[in-house]
């Protein structure tokens, strides 16, 4: 399953405080209107049914099917960039030791 960088974490929650302000919020990941096959990443009020719900330090992620599959074990980072943009990346997960 998808982790988080406590970067990622601090940027997730960020961005959540700055829109929503329900106690469900966080961002969810989906390819619901992306014809290039990547993901569209929006700031929801809630899981959709059927999402996988990714929380850590407080920060929500919720991944419709098709995001749950393609993140698998991965790590999603953020930074934010010189303009203030968010730029996310994912990272492959470190072998179990």
């Amino acid at each position: 399953m998808l982790t988080m960088t406590e970067n990622a974490s601090t940027i997730v929650k960020t961005l959540v405080d700055q829109n929503l302000s329900t106690e469900d919020a966080g961002l969810r990941f989906s390819q619901e209107g992306v014809d290039s096959g990547g993901l569209t990443v929006t700031t929801a009020e809630q899981a959709l049914p059927g999402d996988a719900v990714v929380e850590q330090d407080g920060a929500k992620v919720y991944l419709d099917e098709t995001a749950a599959v393609a993140l698998g074990d991965q790590v999603l980072d953020a930074a934010v960039d010189e303009t203030g943009g968010v730029q996310f990346s994912l990272l492959p997960s470190s072998p179990a030791v």
